[in-house]
């Protein structure tokens, strides 16, 4: 039975996440569920699942959390962040399913590589914040790092088997969200509820934002540098609104393997959970009779956060760290209609300007970027 910790058991990712182990209990239990603020939906989860322990990141909700647990005192619980690092060391735990949304994310993934425990990477900005010393520490831990989100599960799926062969091009696609076909005029004035309105996928609000933004796109560029070893200006994104091809790789002799499949992300975390073998999953199946697969270029002027995630990469060291935390100010700006949407663009790019640039910044140094950049953006809002 391998244990499974997940870092965010009450968002989207994980709750699919205990649905998939709920269908195969027969090889995944529950070691440690994780919230942030839903206490409740947590003392819910823990109920059913019955963990070792669960972590509620915000202290304030602590006693409440421990009350409605009372009755199950085989179950820890446990409040903070100082906690999430700890927890996260437990000598059962085999995986670690990094599911919690932002830069919160960073410091439990650190814990979780030194302690060795294999990661299920949901947590992109983890990526985005600390590439190297991320990539650096799971080396030198000789731990996985197994991709969660759909497109990069898809192109690690399909490039299994491949050994050495040389990757010429990755084909990451994107929906396009909401605002695909909208003129800038008409983008001006959209509001936090049309842009959560996401055409394929069901998702966290954040995440959701990120989409309608294409931020998540730029993302999941530089997840897919580190995490595949392809520079950027060989990772090309294609607008798929269908999202039915979950992303694609191009080999040396012009081949090109795809992963497709509904849009259901259940199926990337099972397959974190359970490489190299393919478990039975329910849920529904792809029937390509029923649509056409359309491919776009997206456009960049536009979606101005795609562009400027790839000179994120371009200039290197400490910029994506300060472009995820501006964007981690706008995106909950604009959902709580204190920003516009074409200005979250416009407050990250001003902050990546203004913002002290480390060109092999330590941990230390991404955690004070951070700060820095939330209060650059902060006092543009």
């Amino acid at each position: 039975m391998k244990q499974i910790c997940i870092l965010g058991s009450t968002g989207s990712i994980g709750t699919q996440a205990l649905d998939v182990i709920e269908q195969h209990s027969d090889r995944y239990e529950v070691y440690c569920l994780t919230a942030n603020n839903r206490y409740e939906m947590l003392a819910e989860q823990a109920r059913k699942f019955r963990p070792a322990a669960v972590v509620i990141a915000n202290k304030a909700h602590y006693e409440a959390l421990k009350l409605l647990l009372a009755d199950l005192p085989d179950i820890k619980v446990y409040a903070g962040a100082k906690a999430l690092d700890e927890i996260v060391e437990a000598q059962p735990i085999d995986m670690v399913l990094t599911a919690m949304v932002g830069f919160a994310g960073l410091s439990p993934t650190i814990h979780a590589i030194k302690a060795r425990k294999t990661i299920c990477l949901a947590n992109k900005e983890t990526l985005v914040v600390a590439s190297d010393l991320i990539c650096r520490l799971a080396a030198e831990y000789h731990v996985n790092i197994l991709p969660v989100d759909s497109e990069h599960s898809a192109i690690f799926q399909s490039i299994v088997g491949e050994g050495d062969n040389e990757i010429e091009k990755i084909l990451l696609t994107a929906s396009g969200g909401p605002f695909r076909k909208f003129t800038l005029d008409e983008m001006r004035n959209v509001k936090a509820a049309d842009a959560l309105r996401h055409p394929t996928w069901d998702m966290g609000a954040k995440i959701t934002i990120d989409s309608a933004s294409m931020m998540n796109k730029g993302f999941e560029v530089i997840e897919a540098k580190w995490l595949f070893g392809v520079e950027a200006d060989k990772i090309q994104v294609l607008v798929h609104p269908q999202s039915i091809v979950h992303s694609a790789v191009q080999f040396r002799d012009g081949g090109v393997k795809a992963q497709l499949g509904v849009p259901d992300m259940r199926l990337p975390i099972q397959y974190a959970f359970s490489f190299p073998e393919r478990l039975p999953l329910n849920g529904d199946r792809l029937d390509l009779f029923r649509q056409p697969l359309e491919f776009f270029e997206p456009d960049m002027e536009k979606f101005r956060c795609l562009a400027m995630a790839y000179e994120a990469i371009r200039r290197g060291g400490n910029v994506p760290c300060i472009m995820n935390a501006a964007n981690e100010v706008v995106n909950e700006a604009f959902r709580h209609d204190r920003c516009g949407f074409l200005q979250m663009a416009d407050i990250i790019e001003a902050t990546m300007q203004r913002a002290t640039f480390i060109a092999q910044p330590t941990y230390d140094d991404y955690i004070a970027s951070d700060a820095e950049a939330r209060r650059i953006a902060e006092s543009m809002l």
